[in-house]
């Protein structure tokens, strides 16, 4: 086994991946390198990896209009980064930033969907990989969404005013 089948194979995102596929992805895989601040890919831009990050941290980010540009999340070593190279139109849906020297495992997209078709077992792993990967980044989106919405309201005092000197209880309705 070479240096990039082991690194491949020691990545969180692949555990568990039968033994014969390390070989395969190795063929699409690269090494890649960015500094600090540098741009790793860009929102509405085409998707053309699958980043594993072996070192360092990745920003995601997103432009929301009337805020501006925010850090949704932010991923770490053992981290997988993007999933929209899986999905017509091949489209990123947000930025990546570098936020410190960072070292990437890219796996070339184009191929990978190759062999997502060559191999319906290989791809079905692939798919469920890439599907929980989504589900995380969803949750933290939301997350972030209702720091955004927390930030703009008032505090809950202020809403609702001064408490009741005796509320009545809350009786949830018969059914």
């Amino acid at each position: 086994m070479n240096q990039l089948q082991e690194l491949i194979a020691a990545h969180p995102f692949w555990q568990g991946i039968a033994p014969e596929h390390i070989a395969r992805l190795a063929r699409l895989a690269t090494v890649q390198h960015y500094g600090v601040g540098e741009l790793i890919f860009q929102e509405r831009h085409e998707a053309t990896h699958l980043y594993l990050v072996q070192h360092g941290h990745v920003a995601l980010e997103s432009f929301l209009p009337g805020v501006g540009v925010t850090t949704i999340l932010i991923l770490g070593s053992g981290e997988a980064l993007g999933w929209s190279w899986l999905f017509a139109p091949y489209r990123w849906q947000y930025s990546a930033r570098s936020v410190d020297v960072t070292e990437i495992i890219a796996l070339d997209a184009a191929r990978l969907r190759e062999l997502v078709d060559q191999d319906p077992v290989f791809g079905r792993d692939l798919i469920t990989r890439t599907a929980k990967l989504l589900e995380q980044r969803l949750l933290a989106e939301r997350g972030k969404l209702v720091e955004l919405q927390l930030a703009q309201t008032k505090p809950l005092g202020d809403v609702l005013g001064e408490p009741e000197e005796d509320p009545e209880p809350f009786v949830a309705p018969r059914a």
